[in-house]
């Protein structure tokens, strides 16, 4: 879930309750909160904490909830898990440190400490192309079996060989879900489980329709419905994530696409050029 923003980039209550019941209308599975298109980087722990609330109070329980708590300070990230009231919280999704550049083992020693102290299913994440660093299947797959908690991972790594060696080799229950849109039916066909998607805060019921598509193996259906969303799903990364997808938002008359520094919102082109999916899509 994007986090919406008015003109003074404070949180907008207003939007984020639109936004929450749009997506439960949409036919989603799950909500993800305070994941990085949420801005989180941007965003007090007292903001965050906040938004959670908010949307756990809206969305009256009618989906399971996942919260993003990541980091590249271990401690940090421990206290803060530590810290926070995950009561009404199905699972976090943590991604990889960015920056520190760790090891593979400072990766698994990483989402050990994690793992050891949530008291909630933890979601790994692998987006190398944000945090500089890949998480590898080995290492993957070890966390895997040695973590009851350790339940899935976000693999955004793009990599085909790395994701077809952990979906061969995870151990029974571990999900593994899809990073990057405009690859989930594909990935599906892979043998993957899901998406956490960006697509879906504009378009859930038509990204969901093709997900659930592509887990049905309809791949007929599957197919056609990825190649009517595949140009609008490319469209809103084209000057940065979340900004497209904000820029989306308000097309629909969801939200406004403010953003916060250091993003800014996109150009008057890819603005066009988003608008003219959404009107194709409707």
């Amino acid at each position: 879930m994007v986090t919406p923003f008015k003109k003074d980039k404070s949180v907008d209550y207003y939007a984020l309750t639109k936004l929450t019941k749009y997506l439960i209308n949409g036919n989603v599975d799950f909500l993800v909160v305070m994941g990085t298109t949420g801005e989180n980087p941007t965003l007090s722990i007292k903001e965050q904490d906040e938004i959670l609330n908010h949307i756990i109070e809206v969305s009256e329980k009618k989906l399971p909830i996942v919260y993003g708590i990541a980091g590249n300070n271990t401690q940090a990230v421990v206290g803060r898990i530590k810290n926070t009231d995950l009561t009404d919280v199905a699972a976090i999704l943590s991604a990889t440190p960015y920056y520190n550049k760790p090891s593979q083992k400072g990766l698994y020693s990483h989402y050990k400490a994690i793992a050891e102290a949530s008291p909630v299913p933890v979601i790994l994440y692998n987006v190398p192309g944000r945090t500089s660093v890949n998480l590898s299947a080995d290492t993957c797959l070890q966390l895997a079996n040695d973590f009851e908690n350790i339940v899935a991972v976000k693999e955004a790594s793009a990599n085909l060989d790395q994701i077809m060696q952990i979906i061969k080799n995870k151990p029974e229950g571990f999900s593994v879900l899809s990073g990057d849109d405009a690859y989930t039916m594909p990935f599906i066909a892979m043998g993957m489980d899901g998406v956490i998607s960006v697509t879906a805060n504009a378009l859930p019921k038509q990204f969901s329709e093709m997900v659930n598509a592509s887990l049905k193996c309809d791949t007929k259906l599957a197919q056609k419905l990825h190649y009517k969303l595949l140009d609008f799903s490319n469209s809103i990364f084209l000057d940065g994530n979340p900004s497209g997808i904000k820029a989306a938002l308000e097309v629909l008359g969801i939200m406004e696409q403010n953003v916060r520094l250091p993003l800014e919102p996109v150009c008057e082109g890819v603005y066009s050029i988003i608008e003219e999916h959404i009107k194709s899509l409707k």
